[in-house]
């Protein structure tokens, strides 16, 4: 895995989230945090989760969600492990 390529991928969706250096844009949010979730990088896996719970720059979707936490959490993610626990997965 290239975790340089997930971490930078990671930054950037992180910036479209706060507006830092671009606008907001929680559409660019989901693309790159994604990028970076599909290469195992955990904390993009529950950041997408959170995504999808809330209906962030996506259409809520409850399933896609646990998809996401339960890959972090299978990663040792303490707060995706957590957010399992109260969904109830």
């Amino acid at each position: 895995m290239n975790w340089g390529n997930a971490g930078a991928q990671f930054i950037l969706g992180d910036m479209y989230e706060d507006g830092r250096g671009v606008s907001k844009d929680e559409a660019e949010v989901v693309e790159w945090y994604r990028k970076a979730a599909g290469q195992g990088y955990t904390r993009t896996q529950y950041n997408l989760g959170y995504m999808y719970a809330n209906g962030r720059g996506v259409r809520k979707d409850e399933a896609e969600a646990v998809e996401w936490y339960r890959k972090a959490a299978e990663q040792g993610h303490a707060k995706a492990q957590e957010r399992l626990r109260e969904l109830g997965k």
